[in-house]
């Protein structure tokens, strides 16, 4: 009969035997059969790959979490999240980023917050990556996210993921200059100095 003996400070000792060597409850240092330790190396590495699989579901929820923290605190919901300003913030999470048929015009056109629940399903995360930090139109404060880190935006795509598709596509871009069919919020500045002289002087 054997039993294992730590080798120095307790190295090579893997699946209950030593890889080095194995010793008799006599003393007596005995050859390691090859085909032993082969099984035994295997052993535990299935056994740590089951360990590391178990954790997982545990790190996806922790993420979803970081994303829903970072949209609720990030302003998204101002725009993309129909009421979500006017109600303070008190709309359902099953509502939450399915767009706004209400546009926003300016010099740029007319934009509307498009439905993030939609758009989202259909992108790998790298492109959501290389979406994210690119330029948009106004009123999209995209630097914001050109700046996040890539942790933060993968969580970010993490949590609209989990929510699932909800809401219909939002109109399209109008240019400037065209007939808006929508309700749509003036995005310009008002009483100007400019504007001021030029009331001044009638």
């Amino acid at each position: 009969m054997y039993r294992h003996r730590y080798i120095g400070n307790g190295t090579g000792i893997v699946g209950g035997y030593s890889i080095h060597q194995l010793y008799s409850e006599h003393g007596e240092e005995k050859s390691v059969n090859p085909v032993r330790i082969k099984s035994a190396v295997t052993a535990t590495l299935i056994f740590s790959l089951s360990m590391t699989l178990t954790a997982g579901p545990d790190e996806d929820r922790q993420q979803v979490e970081r994303g829903r923290y970072l949209i609720a605190t990030s302003g998204c919901n101002d725009c993309h999240t129909p009421g979500y300003p006017e109600s303070g913030g008190k709309v359902p999470r099953s509502e939450w980023l399915t767009g706004n048929p209400v546009g926003f015009e300016g010099p740029w056109g007319t934009t509307y917050p498009s439905n993030l629940r939609i758009k989202m399903q259909g992108w790998t995360e790298q492109q959501w990556l290389e979406k994210a930090r690119a330029p948009m139109r106004p009123p999209m404060p995209w630097f914001s996210l050109r700046d996040m880190k890539d942790d933060d935006l993968l969580a970010i795509y993490a949590f609209v993921r989990d929510m699932g598709p909800s809401g219909d596509a939002t109109p399209a871009y109008v240019p400037p200059g065209q007939k808006v069919n929508t309700p749509y919020y003036e995005f310009m500045p008002k009483n100007l100095p400019v504007m001021q002289a030029a009331n001044a002087s009638r």
